[in-house]
């Protein structure tokens, strides 16, 4: 599969355009490399998801969704979508291997916008956080 990878230098997609973070030093070191799929909480691990849908890593996607609710293929992205921005609402740790993750990801798709607000729950296994489901 295919997925557009962005410079390591530019800014992380996960991020406002006034934090300008790196995309290497933010989602690039868990999507690639010695940190692969390892994201130190619920948070990192759904930023790092968001990042994902907009580089077309479904790979990646699908690597950190808990194997009970992880569906066999994801779809590619529509043509022409395009990701606006994420706003993290809130995140809450419910014990040590279970958090949920409040946020609004905006995204524009033929003219159109959209915007996905959903609190995403998450579960820890092996000492791996892993996307379980959403509401």
């Amino acid at each position: 599969m295919k997925s557009a990878e962005p410079c390591a230098a530019l800014a992380c997609p996960c991020r406002t355009p006034t934090e300008r973070v790196p995309y290497r030093d933010c989602c690039g070191r868990y999507h690639d490399g010695a940190l692969q799929g390892q994201a130190p909480d619920a948070q990192a691990l759904m930023r790092s998801r968001y990042s994902a849908f907009v580089l077309g890593r479904r790979d990646y996607l699908l690597q950190t969704w808990h194997p009970r609710t992880r569906p066999s293929e994801l779809e590619p992205a529509p043509p022409g979508l395009h990701w606006l921005g994420l706003e993290v609402r809130r995140h809450s740790v419910i014990d040590t291997d279970h958090a949920s993750v409040e946020f609004v990801a905006r995204s524009k798709l033929a003219g159109r916008a959209q915007r996905q607000h959903e609190v995403s729950r998450f579960v820890r296994l092996e000492q791996r956080w892993y996307y379980l489901d959403g509401a």
